[in-house]
C-alpha cells in the first residue's frame, strides 16, 4: 500500500516551506497604545515594505485607529 505524497506520513519535499506567522507580541490591536502603518500592515498578514507601511498610513489618516478592525475579531 503505497501512501499519497503531502499527506502528514510523507511530506511532499518538493513544496516551498512555509513561513510562521507573525509573533503576537509584534501585533497591537491599539487599545492599549496607538496603531502605526507596521501593525496594520503585519495584521494584514503581509511583511512591511516601505510602499506597505506608506499605504497604511493613508489607511490610518483616513480610517483612524478604526482601520484594524478589519483585521481583528
Amino acid at each position: 500500500m503505497s501512501e499519497t505524497p503531502g499527506t502528514p506520513e510523507t511530506p511532499d519535499w518538493n513544496e516551498a516551506p512555509q513561513e510562521p506567522p507573525t509573533p503576537d507580541a509584534l501585533l497591537h490591536s491599539g487599545g492599549d497604545q496607538p496603531v502605526d502603518p507596521e501593525d496594520l500592515v503585519r495584521l494584514s498578514g503581509r511583511e512591511p515594505t516601505p510602499e506597505l507601511i506608506e499605504e497604511a498610513r493613508r489607511t490610518l489618516e483616513r480610517e483612524g485607529p478604526a482601520a484594524v478592525e478589519r483585521y481583528l475579531p
